[in-house]
């Protein structure tokens, strides 16, 4: 028998979330090549400003922005040679502190690798957002792949894709993951090395912070061994958002273990209540069946006035890219109120939001502000306006109690 479905409450007990996911000039390899797309300001944060401000016109929880330590490539392995595609990225979480003063209401997540970072690193960078953006950063976790490797060299190159099914495949997936377990454990634990009250600031008495309210994280395991404590105060969130998408059990595990949203890639309503069901299995399973977990579903999103007018963009798209576009999302081509009807449909299979990735930008983005969330409101989902709140509340995540501080404090 699998176990009892945890307590997070059902798809209809709260409005829908919608996050989009933004990347270059779109997830389309052809977007860059659009009437309306900006390449020549890919690398200005002008553009990228323009971007989330359009995002937070239309009220969406978050964003997140893409990253990796590789160049963009059709491959898994390395890079392809291609030159007619977008190569190339601003870092993520840099992006992200220079978009934060600029926005006020919207979530910032970032990308940021597990596999050749540093924990305390990352946990700095992503407590210094949150207190630069007021309580709205998250992160999104992600483990890089073997073609990273080579930039820097403390690990073997390998071929190992993640597509492969064959035991070596499988042992480096669970060994990348497992990892990447421990890495957000640390900045977790790093987070909460200063409680809530550390800071006295009173001139007064000569006092900036009380010491016996900084603490040692002591972990020490087979990756990483962090004494701590961090050097930026708790974040304002307690705990910034975790995030990671995941497309099989391995990371579901890890998600269900140790995250705030899983993304996930079901293709229909059945395979999303499949999926739905293994993570909240394995959240069960890792203790946290109270805690509220949010599965995402991700959508690659390809929006027209009609669905002709969608698969004549779609159709121009795949001859200029010259194949047919592929994606481990699905792929929706419509209208905006087809598109809802989808996400409705979906919802009932127990996914509590959705992170769309345009296919185009900024033409994809506008048509999810402009149509699509016009067309949630009237359906009654989405909401009228921002709450003053964090990026945790809106979610409705609760503010976590820090693990060092004493009750007597």
């Amino acid at each position: 028998m699998p176990p009892s479905a945890p307590s997070s409450p059902t798809p209809s007990s709260y409005p829908l979330h919608l996050a989009v996911a933004l990347d270059g000039a779109g997830w389309h390899p052809a977007a860059w090549r659009e009437p309306g797309a900006r390449p020549d300001e890919l690398f200005t944060a002008r553009y990228w400003a323009d971007l989330v401000t359009t995002a937070e016109s239309g009220l969406l929880d978050f964003v997140t922005i893409e990253d990796s330590f590789s160049l963009q490539s059709a491959r898994l392995d390395g890079p392809d040679g291609r030159t007619d595609r977008v190569r190339g990225r601003l870092d993520a979480v840099l992006v992200a502190s220079r978009i934060a003063p600029l926005t006020r209401h919207i979530g910032l997540v970032p990308t940021a690798t597990t596999t050749h970072t540093e924990p305390f690193h990352v946990a700095k960078a992503i407590a210094t957002l949150d207190h630069v953006s007021g309580g709205r950063a998250g992160w999104r976790v992600q483990a890089s792949r073997p073609a990273e490797n080579p930039h820097f060299g403390r690990r073997p190159v390998g071929h190992v894709q993640y597509t492969d099914d064959s035991p070596e495949a499988r042992a480096f997936i669970e060994e990348h993951f497992a990892e990447a377990g421990d890495f957000v454990e640390v900045a977790r634990r790093l987070w909460d090395s200063w409680e809530d009250d550390a800071e006295i600031r009173d001139a007064a008495t000569e006092r900036f912070i009380d010491r016996a309210r900084l603490h040692t994280v002591d972990f020490d395991g087979r990756w990483f061994r962090v004494r701590g404590p961090g050097i930026v105060p708790r974040p304002p969130q307690g705990q910034p958002l975790v995030t990671l998408l995941g497309h099989g059990s391995v990371p579901y595990r890890l998600g269900a273990r140790s995250a705030d949203i899983v993304y996930a890639t079901p293709h229909d309503a059945d395979q999303a209540r499949a999926v739905v069901a293994e993570i909240r299995a394995a959240q069960e399973e890792a203790g946290r069946g109270e805690e509220r977990l949010h599965v995402f579903g991700d959508v690659v999103v390809l929006l027209g006035e009609t669905r002709a007018a969608a698969q004549a963009r779609a159709a121009r798209l795949a001859e200029r890219a010259g194949e047919p576009f592929t994606s481990d999302a699905p792929i929706f081509v419509g209208t905006a109120s087809e598109l809802a009807d989808t996400l409705l449909e979906w919802r009932s299979a127990g996914l509590t939001g959705y992170r769309l990735r345009p296919a185009v930008l900024p033409d994809d983005l506008e048509a999810v502000v402009g149509a699509l969330v016009p067309e949630l409101r009237r359906r009654g989902v989405f909401r009228g306006t921002y709450a003053p709140e964090s990026l945790r509340a809106r979610l409705g995540l609760p503010r976590p109690a820090n693990r060092y501080a004493t009750t007597a404090r």
